[in-house]
């Protein structure tokens, strides 16, 4: 008898071969993403409770108003300069870019 006989499953002739599909792996991937799922809706649930006004406190003394300057400043100012900061900051410490040496 010269060589392996191709008639039997793949998996047990031949090593290197990957077996026939199973179900498997369909009920793992099914299984993750009701995980995934349901993960979720807990996270919302939780969220929405969380958020509902049984929890709120002293919600009827908003205290004074922003002026136009702290608002822009609050709002604009403070995002525009954080963002400045973290730039110059890469830019400082970028080592891609090497000195030409004379």
């Amino acid at each position: 008898m010269g060589g392996p006989c191709r008639t039997g499953s793949p998996a047990k002739e031949d090593p290197g071969r990957a077996g026939p599909a199973r179900l498997r792996y369909v009920w793992t991937v099914v299984n993750k993403n009701a995980l995934r799922a349901g993960t979720l809706a807990a996270g919302t649930a939780l969220m929405m409770l969380l958020s509902s006004p049984a929890f709120a406190t002293g919600g009827d003394d908003p205290g004074p108003g922003l002026s136009l300057g702290q608002t822009l400043g609050l709002y604009v100012g403070i995002p525009v300069a954080l963002f400045v900061i973290i730039a110059g900051l890469v830019i400082v410490t970028d080592k891609s870019r090497k000195k030409p040496q004379d």
